[in-house]
């Protein structure tokens, strides 16, 4: 059974990015195990106090170090990552440097168009990053816009066209994460 972490860009209780995750947790517990990262809790980033990592920082290290792939779902502010999935991401980013050649799926709802498009750009990049260096899914944006016609109440996705879509991505993105055994047990 594969693992997964799973981090909502969103601290909104009826963020549309966690509702997307949780369809996911749900939808697939017989077959993937997945827990959330709980950032809203990640104290803001700042090298005066990291010699003291926060508890839920290092429960996060360990989610992540146990986990198989990532799972980041994020919402676009001023085209962009939200402060709290940036500030998440710098404390994983340092001394345990979790994220390297660590397989990550990245998603966004929106209420636009386009989706989390930008945002999602800006997140390949910090990923990308020296002190990141995962292993991004290349070429499967999962990008769903006008988002709040896609769930409903319960908030369950409920767009067929997205749902198939989402499944092909994961499916793909299982197979990454086969397919990187390899460069994941390399030394840098």
């Amino acid at each position: 059974m594969k693992t997964f972490a799973l981090i909502a860009g969103s601290l909104r209780k009826e963020s549309l990015n966690r509702k997307l995750l949780a369809y996911l947790q749900e939808t697939y517990k017989v077959d993937i195990k997945m827990e959330f990262i709980e950032i809203n809790e990640f104290p803001l980033f700042n090298e005066d106090i990291e010699a003291e990592v926060p508890e839920q920082v290092k429960k996060a290290i360990q989610l992540i170090q146990e986990s198989d792939g990532v799972l980041i779902a994020t919402p676009e502010y001023n085209h962009s990552v939200p402060g709290a999935l940036k500030n998440a991401l710098d404390w994983l980013s340092r001394k345990e440097k979790v994220f390297v050649k660590k397989p990550v799926l990245i998603m966004g709802c929106s209420g636009g168009p386009v989706g989390t498009s930008r945002a999602q750009n800006h997140l390949r990049l910090i990923l990308n990053s020296p002190g990141h260096q995962a292993l991004t899914l290349p070429g499967n944006e999962i990008l769903i816009g006008q988002a709040s016609t896609k769930f409903n109440d319960k908030g369950t996705l409920t767009d067929d066209k997205t749902v198939i879509f989402i499944n092909g991505v994961l499916k793909k993105f299982i197979t990454w994460i086969d397919a990187t055994k390899e460069w994941q047990k390399e030394e840098i």
